[in-house]
Parts: structure tokens; sequence; C-alpha cells
């Protein structure tokens, strides 16, 4: 019963993040805009990676898409985490790590709706 509410929660941080940076890169943050701008990202780019993580908040929620879009979300901070490697950015990319794994334990903890 504690390993279910600890998913949920988890579930719902990792929704809430989803849809935060998702709305944040389709809006044209300035934040957002310049992180991933000097990681040499158009505006077009950062808003079809704001779309892509929308749809995988959206996935998550899904019991019949939860994996996929877990593992959508996790490759959407790998790029980024790359992107930051690829740029000399090792602190930036370090700090992209717990987001990723944070989806890659949700994976492992599993559906906590899905009933046996």
């Amino acid at each position: 019963m504690i390993v279910k509410i600890l998913t949920i929660a988890l579930i719902v941080i990792a929704v809430y993040m989803g849809f935060k940076q998702g709305l944040a890169m389709i809006s044209g943050k300035l934040e957002m805009i310049q992180m991933l701008g000097k990681l040499g990202m158009s505006n077009t780019a950062i808003m079809i990676l704001g779309i892509v993580t929308l749809v995988s908040a959206v996935m998550i929620v899904i019991p019949q898409t939860f994996v996929w879009g877990n593992f959508l979300m996790a490759g959407t901070i790998l790029l980024i985490m790359c992107l930051e490697l690829f740029h000399g950015d090792i602190k930036g990319a370090l700090i992209e790590l717990p987001f990723m794994g944070l989806n890659l334990l949700i994976i492992f903890l599993n559906y906590p709706f899905k009933f046996s």
C-alpha cells in the first residue's frame, strides 16, 4: 500500500513537471529559450520538444501508454543531457539526471492502479 502511494506521488510530480516544462517551452518563456538556445536549438525545435513533453505527460496518466510516456519523457531529458554534454555543460547534465531517473523509477514501480 505504501509503495502504491509513493508511486502515485512520483507520478504526480513527473506529470506536473512535464506539463510545467512543456508549457514553458511552447509559450516561449525567456528562461527556457535561453537555456535551450545556448544548446543550439531553434525556437521551432523548442516548441516541438515542448509538445513532445506535454504528450508524454498525458501518456503517463493513461494506463495503456504509461510505460511509453515515461520512456518518451526520459528520452527528451536524455536529449537535453546529451546536448548539454556536447556543449561542455557537465553541471547542467548532472542536474537533469535525477529527473530522468524519476521516470525510470516510475516504470520500475509500475502503474499503481493496475488490477491483477
